[in-house]
């Protein structure tokens, strides 16, 4: 089970109402928006933002529902690489409240020729900057 310190990118989320149920709990599917601010962030973290962000496409997204987020909770969306391939790679993600494990989730990304959605391999830059940045540098597949 994934630890709050096990990540270095940590992203403050207020819940907003929209992203609930009638019973304002947090609609599992708002967990992989979640997710995705993470991935931005954690791109934005290695020195990668905007329009210097490499163009990747989800291929695979999981996830694991442990407990709920609620309306005007205060939680934490966390990512990490956990597998750097030729031409994708393995993001770990988990939003947290507080120490607890609200839901952990694996997206699997591949990197894509811009515009093209056609698969082309990892940038050296890319893989120097996620090393760099990583506590346990993800190896490569």
């Amino acid at each position: 089970m994934a630890l709050r310190s096990d990540f270095r990118l940590v992203h403050p989320i207020r819940v907003r109402w929209g992203e609930c149920d009638a019973q304002g709990i947090v609609f599992n599917v708002n967990y992989f928006l979640y997710f995705d601010v993470a991935m931005t962030e954690w791109l934005r973290a290695i020195g990668l933002s905007g329009a210097q962000q490499p163009e990747f496409y989800t291929v695979h997204a999981e996830a694991d529902f442990k407990a709920s987020a609620k309306f005007d909770d205060m939680v934490d969306a966390c990512a990490r690489c956990a597998r750097l391939g030729r031409t994708s790679m393995t993001i770990e993600a988990a939003l947290f409240r507080g120490d607890t494990l609200l839901t952990a989730g694996r997206l699997v990304y591949v990197h894509a020729r811009p515009g093209t959605q056609k698969k082309t391999p990892l940038l050296e830059d890319f893989i120097a900057r996620v090393r760099a940045f990583e506590r346990s540098p993800p190896g490569r597949a």
